[in-house]
């Protein structure tokens, strides 16, 4: 069932009604600015004067229709709920405000308290600011993904169930679609076939857990976690491969986790939060997967541009990065699991 979204909505008029819902009447609008918007997804900071004061939120808006039948996303009503739900079981996320409604006329949406910090990658990785912090910043992501994963979903949430097997199954389904024939590859689904880990519990996951899409602080760290409409359930291993592919250390192969840390840090926060032992060869298995797919998304993106279903630049700029990926890939299948 696909969600009809109005594209033509005044966000800022709706802000100001936001405004005076939350803060009370005469509560005014300081600030309005939109600081992203994909295809599908707006975010806006604004602050508002209102009773209790002056308050500074983030805005997470749909602005196109979705269609759950086919997109990993969850809805925005989700997202919000999980994020309360890991917060309150200890998890560094950003708290939740309010949940828009009908009568606040944004659509699918709901408000964060802003969090201050940083989330551009190559900037953790090579700010003179992040110098500090750095070093214990692997651990506190271990720390970060145990609270996450001990969290229950909260009742009533449909969450999809993804395991490694039916991951590679997904994704080779794409890859052969597009009738490319790539030698790398081949021959890393090949590889991955041979060497699916033993299953274990699943639970909750963040989906896209990375360098990126996490705001760091660079004076305490880790501040919050964003960004979770791939949550789903799965392999806790799954999350930590994903921090540990090469596309998002940001210029840093070096260092696995994030471009800023080590495999043992990682490992180790997560066993001091509670985490159950994760052997490192299985979060070597996820993170090769996660290259792979990543070279199956910027091929199909690629291919999309070629064929003239997308006209956007950034398409085939992003396209370019199936060889970025191949590259990590040979690397991974030389030193194995």
């Amino acid at each position: 069932m696909v969600t009809d979204v109005d594209v033509r909505v005044d966000v800022r008029e709706g802000l100001e009604r936001l405004a005076e819902r939350l803060g009370g009447r005469g509560a005014r609008l300081t600030e309005a600015q939109r600081l992203s918007g994909g295809a599908s997804m707006e975010t806006w900071a604004f602050s508002f004067e209102g009773e209790g004061g002056a308050e500074r939120l983030i805005l997470r808006r749909r602005s196109a229709p979705f269609d759950p039948d086919n997109t990993r996303a969850i809805p925005l009503a989700t997202e919000a709920a999980l994020i309360q739900a890991t917060g309150a079981n200890g998890a560094r996320a950003p708290k939740v405000r309010h949940v828009c409604d009908e009568a606040d006329g944004l659509g699918e949406a709901y408000l964060m308290v802003r969090v201050d910090g940083e989330t551009l990658g190559r900037k953790i990785t090579s700010d003179p600011r992040f110098d500090a912090v750095r070093p214990v910043l692997a651990r506190q992501c271990g720390e970060a993904l145990a609270q996450i994963h001990a969290t229950p979903p909260p009742p009533g949430l449909a969450l999809k169930s993804v395991d490694a097997a039916g991951e590679l199954d997904r994704y080779e389904e794409v890859y052969r679609a597009t009738g490319a024939e790539r030698p790398i590859l081949e021959i890393a689904f090949q590889y991955l076939r041979r060497h699916v880990p033993e299953p274990v519990p699943l639970v909750l996951l963040h989906g896209d857990f990375r360098n990126g899409n996490i705001m760091f602080h660079p004076e305490f760290g880790v501040a919050a976690v964003l960004d979770w409409e791939l949550a789903h359930i799965g392999d806790p291993a799954e999350d930590m491969g994903w921090i540990c592919t090469n596309s998002w250390r940001f210029g840093r192969p070096d260092r696995p986790v994030g471009g800023f840390g080590d495999y043992a840090d990682l490992l180790a926060g997560y066993a001091a939060a509670g985490g159950p032992p994760v052997e490192l060869s299985r979060v070597r298995f996820w993170q090769t997967l996660g290259s792979l797919r990543w070279g199956v998304m910027c091929l199909g993106m690629y291919l999309s541009w070629r064929d003239g279903v997308e006209k956007s630049v950034e398409r085939p700029m992003i396209g370019r990065r199936v060889t970025e990926t191949e590259a990590d890939l040979v690397v991974l299948l030389e030193q194995g699991l």
